[in-house]
């Protein structure tokens, strides 16, 4: 018991004060105290919020391209452990991307700061206030949004954890009500949040318009194509986003914050991610692309030798992230920011939605703007059906190759039902309760009011 209290307990984790506005990465957290102890200030509630993201730093560090891709078709693997269980699909629940803690603990600094930062500012009505409120609920929601998607059922927790009286031992909640709660955080983001930031800080913390991109996702993994739709056009009205030329498309991620990007996670060298881990390490990375992708590409496509080395006949190299030329063997930590969302992924599923409302002159147009891009010819209907089997198609090929490795394929294929058509045939799978993840062994034992999900009981 003593235990597990100290791990709930533990799970507040805040920023120095000093220099909190300009260092959003660069701080550790330094203590553990009580919400209410902590927040008598704005510059406590700004180093409250600046906890959250480096919270986010430490959930997608390690796992970000395990939960995004994985498990689909776009990769292979040489290498052991949780690599090697995602693409043969021998997932067990003592597997590091089975954990949810990192999760749990961005939620819980999310839930002190929505409850303290009033307190924060008094009766201050500030334009501060309410941008660090609505930046706390969005990044909640974020958690909670892969919560879902890579769990299905999960506790849904919205008070900070503050005394002994408190249940601990939650229970799992509806993804209706787990996805509920993300649609009311997120749009209060949108009321509340900043439409831009000064310099760098615009990229790497939540505005409106990732507010809005994020719902647009959101609305997309509901099938409510009309709402996704409303939400993209926020995002694609707003100036401030534009695709980038196809000469700088790798610098959308070698040097972060271009004019495409929505969110990123931000990163640098004192706080790097497995990006290389992942991508770059020649034939020592986790991931290089499958046949299957390769041969996806259309002749021409002038992202092709943006992905990879295409001087190898089997590539080792998926230079995307690093630029063309990439050295493999460079003992650089990886510092690039990992892109959550750019304007080629709200394009697409806004074109996703129009496709599937039976809109296709709206969906070719947007689709068609990525592939002009690409340096490939336009589709029409006819062209889209003979060559991708349907527009739907035509769409989640370009979504396969444009947004490649960047955490979205695997969703993709839960969204639109075709993970197991798409994966079977490469390693088995077939029931339905297989695509969820299994909860961590270690999640169970910590909560006796927790059930192992069905398919690893």
């Amino acid at each position: 018991m003593k235990k597990l209290l100290k791990y709930t307990f533990c799970s507040l984790l805040f920023l120095s004060v000093s220099g909190c506005s300009n260092s959003l990465l660069d701080k550790e957290p330094i203590s553990n105290v009580s919400g209410e102890g902590y927040y008598k200030k704005p510059s406590d509630a700004q180093a409250g919020v600046n906890g959250i993201y480096n919270g986010l730093q430490s959930l997608f560090r390690q796992n970000f391209a395990y939960w995004g891709e994985g498990r689909a078709d776009n990769i292979v693997t040489r290498h052991a452990g949780d690599p090697a269980a995602l693409q043969q699909n021998t997932l067990t629940p003592v597997i590091n991307s089975a954990r949810w803690d990192n999760f749990y603990t961005v939620i819980s600094r999310a839930n002190y700061a929505i409850k303290y930062i009033p307190q924060a500012f008094g009766t201050e009505d500030s334009e501060l206030k309410r941008q660090l409120l609505g930046q706390a609920h969005a990044l909640r929601a974020l958690a909670y949004f892969y919560l879902v998607r890579i769990w299905g059922q999960v506790p849904l927790v919205t008070e900070p954890y503050e005394g002994l009286d408190q249940d601990l031992f939650v229970k799992k909640n509806t993804e209706a009500e787990v996805l509920a709660k993300v649609e009311a955080d997120l749009i209060l983001a949108t009321e509340n949040c900043a439409s831009n930031y000064s310099g760098a800080r615009n990229r790497v913390m939540i505005t409106k318009g990732a507010a809005y991109a994020f719902l647009t996702q959101l609305y997309m993994w509901q099938k409510k194509y009309a709402q996704a739709i409303e939400m993209a056009e926020k995002v694609i009205a707003d100036p401030q986003y534009a695709l980038v030329p196809i000469e700088d498309w790798n610098n959308i991620f070698v040097k972060g914050s271009s004019t495409e990007s929505i969110f990123e996670v931000g990163y640098n060298e004192v706080q790097p991610n497995n990006l290389r881990v992942w991508y770059a390490n020649g034939s020592d990375s986790d991931y290089v692309p499958s046949a299957g992708f390769i041969a996806s590409i259309e002749p021409d496509d002038l992202r092709k030798p943006r992905i990879y080395d295409v001087s190898q006949v089997q590539p080792r190299k998926i230079w995307k992230f690093f630029g063309e030329g990439f050295n493999d063997e460079s003992p650089e930590p990886s510092a690039g920011n990992i892109v959550l969302t750019r304007l080629a992924d709200i394009l697409l599923l806004k074109a996703e939605a129009h496709a599937s409302l039976n809109q296709p002159v709206e969906a070719l147009d947007l689709l068609n703007r990525i592939r002009i891009r690409a340096g490939l010819p336009v589709l029409d209907q006819n062209k889209a059906q003979s060559q991708f089997g349907s527009l739907v198609g035509s769409i989640l090929h370009e979504r396969s190759v444009e947004l490649c490795f960047e955490g979205h394929r695997w969703f993709d294929l839960l969204r639109n039902e075709t993970a197991i058509s798409t994966m079977k045939p490469i390693n088995g799978l077939s029931d339905k309760r297989n695509l969820l993840w299994p909860i961590h062994e270690g999640e169970l034992l910590k909560n006796p009011n927790l059930q192992q999900n069905e398919f690893y009981r």
